[in-house]
C-alpha cells in the first residue's frame, strides 16, 4: 500500500536538502528552524500541491485538511487565532520556487485583518498608524494579486492622497488618511471586480495560496523562466507565515542583509535598513534605505545579532548568504536566507576567498563560477577621463558599461530593442512588471532603491548593468524625460552612459577600453583581487580539464590573440576568409575562366597570397596543431549580387564587358539552394586546380616554417564529405600535391588528413569515413542546418522566436547543441570511429565549442578537444574543467 501524499510541512520538519518539494525559501525557512535561528513559525505548501492545481484547476483534496492542521499547531505556537477580533494572528503567504525568482510571483502580506480586527490589532500594538497601514497593505495586495484590479488605480489614489497633503511618502501619511484610503480601495475593488473585499480571514489564507498558484503561470514568471532557462513544470511552494512588523515605530524595521558584498565579493556585512517600514518598502525601492552600517548606531543590539546569525549561515551554507529580516520592537526575525545572487566580479572573488579561508576545495570553488560570467568580465570598461562629470552617482548596483538611448517603459524598450536599437530604461524604481524592458535594455537605472532593491537584484541575476538610487534624478516617465539637481534635462532617445562599477550616468557615448581581466588574461598576469581569481580559477581548470581547447582563427592576428588567451592550436581556419577584400578580383579570375590555363595563371596568382597567409598562422601557432579546411562555400559567394549587376547592366548606356561576363557567371552557378549544392568536397572535386593549389600552398608554407626552425603542425581538413568515397578522392588528390612538394624541397611532410562531420549521412556512416581519415572535426552548424531540415538565418529571422515563445525550443539549437538530436549524431559517430581506429582525434569546430552546455555535452561524448573563436577561449577552458568536476562527481556517485 503507498504512503499518500503529504502537502504540508511545518518549518520544524523540512531541511535545506528538500528545496525540490518545499522550494527555496521553504527549505531555507526550514534550515534555520533547525538551526534555531529566530524564524516565525509557519508551515510551508508543498511544489507538489501546486503541480495538481495547475493541472486540475483544484486544490489537492487532502490539502485542505493538512493546511488547517497546520495553521491550528501555528496558532497555538503563537497564542493567538487568525483574524480574531482582539488579539489577531496575521500570516504572510509567499511564493516559492525551487530556484528563485526574486519579485516574479505574488506575495500577500497581512492576512487576517479585516474591519473588526484592524481595531484590535491596533489596540495590541499599541500604534492605531501602523495597524491601519497593514490594513491598507492587504486590501491593496490583495485586491490586486488575488482579485486581478490594475495596480496602477491604487497608486494613482495614494498619490493623489500625497499631493493633496504636500508630502513625498507613503510613510507621511496620518491614521486619518490611511483609514480613509482603505475604505477607497475597498470600493475600487467592488468598482472593479463586483464583489466585496473578503472578510473572513480563512477565505483570505486559501484565496492567497491559489493566487500564489496561480502567480507560477503570470506573464513576467513566465518570461523570467524563459531567460534562465528555468524549467516550466517545477511549480512553486507556497509559505504561510506568522506575520512579525517592522512598521512599529522607531525600534521596528526592516531589510536585506548578505554576508559578503554580492557586487563586488568584498567581505563583510552588506545591506540595507529601513527603519519602521515593512519588507516590502526595502524591495520595491519606494523608500531609500540606509546602508546596513548604519543598523550598528540605530539599534546596536540587533546589528550584533545579526552578524552572528549572518556568519552562522555563510559557514552553515559555505557561500554567500542573502538574508531578510525584520526587527520588531527591538527584537530580530530571520525572515528568509538563501544562497544569494551575485555579479559575475563577486562570483570569482568569493570563490576565491572561501577557498583561501578553507571553506571550500578548490574543485568546489571552480564549480562556482561560469565561463558566462567570466564573459562579462572581458567586456570592456568606460574610458573615464577626470574631467568626465557625471549626469549623477548613484549605487553601483551591478558592474559594467552599457551605452544606450534613455526610455522610461518597458514595452518601449522592448520596442526598440527589437529594431535594433540599445536602450537604458530608465525608472523611479523597477517592478517584476518591468521584466520584459530589463531583459532588452542594456542597463537599468532607478532614481530610488539600493543594493537590494527589485532592480538591483534582477539585474544582478541577469548579468546587467544596473546603477540603483541615484537621488540627483528627477524622473518623469509621463513627460518622458529625467532632470538632474543642476538643471540638466535629458529626454528619451538621448544616449547616455552607465557605469555599473563606478555608479554614474553620463551624457553620451563614453569611449570603451579593454577590461583589467581582458588584459589580464592576454598578458597571464594582473593586479587586484579579481584578476587574482580569475586566473586562479583558470589554473585550476586547466590542471583538472581533459578537453584540449583550441581557436577558429582565419588570420594570423586572431592566432596570436588566441594563443595569448590559452588556445592549444586551431581547430579550424576557413581558407575562404584569404580570398576577400582585394583578392575577391582574383577569385572572380579564376571563375570567368574559360579554359584549364586561363585557370591555372588565376590558382597561380593566389598561391603566394595564400603560402603567406599559411605561413604566418603556422608561426604564431608553432608547435601547435592547425587544422586547416579547405575552401567550403559555393564560388558564387565570391561574385557580386546577381540582383545588383542585373540592374547595374540594365541601368548603363554602355554596359560593361565584365560586368555582363559575371553576371553570365552568376546565371550560371545560380542553385535554388547553395548551402546543399556544389561546395565542401564537391567544389574541391569538381573545379580542376583549387583543391591542388590550396593543398600546395599550406605544404609550402609548412616546408618554409621548417626552413626557418619552427615546428609547424598543420592538419589539412576536407569539408561536408558525406560518403567515403569522396574522401578517398580527395585524400589522394591532397595526397599527390604533399608527395610532390616533398619531393621538389627535400623536405618529409607529415601532415594528417581529416574531414569535418557536417551532415547526417557522414555521422551515421562514420564507421567507413574512419577508414579514410586521420581526424574528425564535428561542423555543428551545418550539423544543426541538415539535421533539423532548415536554414539559419531564415529560421531566426522568421519563426525562430515563436518557437522559443511556444516552448518548442528551451533554447536555439544554434547557440547550444541539441542533445537529443544532433547530439546523439555525435556520440554515434565518434563511437563507430573509435571502433574503427581507437586512436582517431575527434573534435567540434562550430561555434557551440565556445558554448558551456554543450562542453559539458563534448565532455561526456568523449571529444578530444573543442574550437571556438579566441574571445570565448577563456570561458571555454574554464567551461572544460568544470566538466571534467561534474563528470567526476556524477561518475562517483553512481558507484
Amino acid at each position: 500500500m503507498s504512503t499518500p501524499t503529504k502537502y504540508v510541512y511545518t518549518f520544524a520538519e523540512g531541511s535545506r536538502e528538500m528545496a525540490a518539494l518545499l522550494g527555496g525559501k521553504g527549505a531555507g525557512l526550514a534550515e534555520m528552524t533547525r538551526l534555531g535561528l529566530p524564524v516565525p513559525p509557519g508551515f510551508t505548501v508543498t511544489t507538489e500541491a501546486c503541480k495538481v492545481y495547475l493541472a486540475t484547476g483544484e486544490e489537492p483534496p487532502e490539502l485542505g485538511v493538512e493546511a488547517a492542521r497546520a495553521l491550528a499547531g501555528l496558532e497555538h505556537a503563537m497564542g493567538r487565532t487568525l483574524g480574531a477580533d482582539d488579539d489577531p494572528l496575521l500570516v504572510s503567504v509567499r511564493s516559492g520556487a525551487r530556484f528563485s525568482m526574486p519579485g516574479m510571483m505574488d506575495t500577500i502580506l497581512d492576512i487576517g485583518l479585516n474591519d473588526d480586527s484592524v481595531a484590535g490589532f491596533a489596540k495590541v500594538t499599541g500604534d492605531e498608524r501602523s495597524a491601519w497601514d497593514s490594513y491598507r497593505r492587504l486590501v491593496q495586495m490583495f485586491g490586486h494579486t488575488v482579485m486581478g484590479v490594475d495596480g496602477d488605480l491604487f497608486e494613482e489614489a495614494i498619490a493623489a492622497h500625497r499631493t493633496a497633503l504636500g508630502v513625498a511618502t507613503d510613510h507621511e501619511l496620518a491614521t486619518t488618511e490611511l483609514v480613509v484610503l482603505v475604505e477607497e480601495f475597498k470600493a475600487l475593488i467592488r468598482r472593479e471586480t463586483g464583489e466585496d473585499f473578503p472578510q473572513d480571514p480563512a477565505e483570505q489564507l486559501a484565496r492567497a495560496v491559489r493566487a500564489v498558484f496561480d502567480s507560477w503561470n503570470g506573464e513576467r514568471a513566465r518570461v523570467y523562466r524563459h531567460r534562465e532557462h528555468i524549467p516550466e513544470d517545477l511549480g512553486t511552494a507556497v509559505n504561510v507565515q506568522a506575520m512579525v512588523f517592522g512598521n512599529l515605530g522607531p525600534d521596528s524595521g526592516t531589510g536585506v542583509a548578505f554576508t559578503r558584498d554580492p557586487a563586488t565579493g568584498a567581505r563583510g556585512l552588506y545591506g540595507d535598513y529601513l527603519p519602521d517600514a515593512q519588507g516590502e518598502d526595502v524591495v520595491a525601492g519606494v523608500r531609500d534605505a540606509l546602508p546596513i552600517s548604519e543598523m550598528k548606531q540605530l539599534d546596536p543590539r540587533s546589528y550584533v545579532e545579526l552578524g552572528d546569525h549572518m556568519r552562522t549561515l555563510e559557514g552553515h551554507y559555505r557561500d554567500l548568504c542573502d538574508v531578510e529580516f525584520t526587527v520588531e520592537r527591538g527584537r530580530l526575525w530571520i525572515l528568509q536566507t538563501r544562497v544569494g545572487k551575485r555579479t559575475a566580479e563577486a562570483a570569482f572573488r568569493i570563490a576565491h576567498d572561501l577557498r583561501e579561508e578553507g571553506t571550500v576545495t578548490a574543485d568546489e570553488a571552480l564549480t562556482r563560477v561560469s565561463g558566462a560570467e567570466l564573459t562579462r568580465l572581458m567586456f570592456p570598461r568606460f574610458d573615464v577621463k577626470a574631467t568626465d562629470a557625471p549626469l549623477a552617482h548613484g549605487i553601483p548596483a551591478s558592474p559594467g558599461a552599457a551605452v544606450g538611448a534613455v526610455v522610461f517603459d518597458s514595452a518601449e524598450a522592448v520596442r526598440r530593442a527589437a529594431a535594433g536599437e540599445q536602450v537604458v530604461l530608465v525608472r523611479r524604481e523597477t517592478t517584476p512588471d518591468d521584466l520584459p524592458g530589463m531583459i532588452a535594455a542594456q542597463a537599468v537605472l532607478t532614481s530610488r532603491g539600493g543594493k537590494t532593491s527589485h532592480a538591483a537584484v534582477v539585474a544582478r541575476g541577469m548579468g546587467k548593468v544596473c546603477v540603483c538610487g541615484a537621488e540627483d534624478l528627477s524622473v518623469d516617465p509621463v513627460a518622458r524625460r529625467f532632470s538632474t539637481s543642476s538643471g540638466t534635462v535629458v529626454h528619451e532617445g538621448d544616449t547616455v552612459s552607465v557605469d555599473g562599477t563606478a555608479g554614474t550616468v553620463h551624457l553620451g557615448a563614453l569611449p570603451l577600453t579593454a577590461s583589467d581581466v581582458g588584459r589580464a588574461l592576454e598578458s597571464g598576469t594582473g593586479e587586484g583581487a579579481l584578476t587574482e581569481a580569475v586566473l586562479g580559477a583558470l589554473a585550476h581548470a586547466d590542471a583538472v580539464r581533459r578537453l584540449q581547447v583550441r581557436a577558429n582563427a582565419d588570420t594570423p592576428e586572431d592566432a596570436v590573440r588566441a594563443r595569448a588567451l590559452g588556445a592549444q592550436g586551431i581547430g579550424l581556419c576557413r581558407t575562404e576568409h584569404m580570398f576577400l577584400g582585394e583578392r575577391r578580383a582574383l577569385v572572380e579570375a579564376m571563375i570567368l575562366a574559360r579554359d584549364d590555363t586561363a585557370r591555372a595563371q588565376a590558382l597561380e596568382a593566389l598561391l603566394p597570397l595564400q603560402r603567406a597567409d599559411f605561413t604566418a598562422i603556422l608561426e604564431a601557432m608553432d608547435g601547435l596543431p592547425v587544422t586547416i579546411r579547405l575552401i567550403d562555400p559555393p564560388l558564387h559567394e565570391f561574385l557580386p549580387d546577381r540582383t545588383e549587376l542585373a540592374v547595374r547592366l540594365a541601368q548603363s548606356v554602355h554596359p560593361d564587358p565584365h560586368d555582363r561576363q559575371l553576371l553570365d557567371a552568376v546565371e550560371r552557378m545560380h542553385e535554388q539552394n547553395p548551402m546543399l549544392g556544389l561546395r565542401g568536397v564537391r567544389l574541391g572535386l569538381a573545379v580542376p586546380g583549387l583543391m591542388a593549389m590550396q593543398v600546395r600552398a599550406i605544404a609550402e608554407a609548412v616546408v618554409r616554417r621548417v626552413g626557418d626552425g619552427g615546428r609547424p603542425c598543420a592538419e589539412i581538413m576536407i569539408p561536408l564529405v558525406g560518403t567515403v568515397e569522396e574522401l578517398r578522392l580527395a585524400r589522394a588528390e591532397t595526397e599527390r600535391v604533399l608527395a610532390e612538394v616533398a619531393a621538389e624541397t627535400g623536405t618529409p611532410l607529415d601532415c594528417p588528413i581529416g574531414t569535418m562531420i557536417e551532415l547526417p549521412r557522414a555521422a551515421l556512416t562514420a564507421a567507413r569515413i574512419a577508414e579514410g581519415a586521420d581526424f574528425f572535426s564535428f561542423g555543428t552548424n551545418d550539423l544543426t542546418q541538415t539535421t533539423w531540415g532548415l536554414s539559419r538565418d531564415d529560421a531566426e529571422a522568421s519563426f525562430f522566436p515563436l518557437y522559443l515563445d511556444k516552448g518548442v525550443f528551451t533554447v536555439s539549437p544554434f547557440e547550444s547543441i541539441d542533445q537529443e538530436g544532433v547530439g546523439r549524431l555525435v556520440e554515434m559517430a565518434v563511437a563507430a570511429a573509435h571502433e574503427v581506429d581507437p586512436g582517431l582525434e575527434t573534435g567540434v569546430c562550430g561555434e557551440h565549442g565556445g558554448d558551456p552546455a554543450s562542453i559539458h555535452f563534448f565532455h561526456r561524448a568523449g571529444l578530444d578537444y573543442v574550437s571556438c573563436s579566441p574571445f570565448r577561449i577563456p570561458a571555454a577552458r574554464l567551461e572544460a574543467g568544470r566538466a571534467a568536476l561534474v563528470d567526476t562527481t556524477a561518475t562517483s556517485e553512481t558507484r
